[in-house]
């Protein structure tokens, strides 16, 4: 059975804190409103959305409401407009955890999504990366199994969509569970 790796109540500096959900028209708004966001300093977190409010993305940015206008003033700048800013008011709206992990024996395997990699602890070698139904899941499991992780190259770095997006997030969740 998979363990859910992030908790769904609030984190300590957070508890008392309104959150809310931004819902993008696809995937390539999402990441792009998320670096821009990040770089400002909110503090944000990319989420599955829950199944009330699914569209046609499979991910939502979850955010501090107190600082929707800033944020949604933010991404108008860039041209980017949420189709929908949605308060967390009832347990039906939390939006879902991406990451899950699996203890095999030696091996750890993270899923992110749809996309899963499995390393060797003791070698800390890649040796899977599978899921998604994007057409460079191939390619980048070409690219990522039987490499060491400190020499494996970055999912976002060779691949442009929703399965390397998910995989990175997978990828990184390896690397500081096995301490490269």
């Amino acid at each position: 059975m998979f363990r859910a790796l992030g908790k769904k109540k609030a984190k300590p500096d957070t508890i008392n804190e309104d959150r809310g959900i931004l819902v993008f028209e696809n995937t390539t708004e999402v990441i792009r409103a998320e670096s821009i966001l990040k770089a400002e300093g909110w503090k944000i977190k990319v989420m599955g959305p829950p199944p009330e409010i699914r569209s046609g993305c499979d991910l939502v940015i979850e955010f501090p409401l107190i600082e929707e206008l800033s944020i949604t003033r933010k991404l108008s700048e860039i041209n980017i407009k949420p189709t929908q800013v949605v308060p967390i008011n009832s347990p039906l709206l939390e939006p879902v955890d991406l990451l899950l992990e699996k203890e095999y024996g030696k091996y750890l395997m993270v899923r992110a999504a749809n996309m899963k990699i499995t390393v060797d602890r003791a070698t800390k070698m890649i040796v899977n990366v599978s899921g998604g139904g994007c057409p460079d899941v191939p390619y980048l499991a070409g690219e990522m199994v039987n490499r060491h992780l400190s020499n494996a190259p970055q999912p976002r770095d060779i691949g442009y969509t929703l399965c390397a997006y998910a995989l990175q997030l997978a990828y990184d969740r390896v690397v500081e569970q096995c301490s490269v």
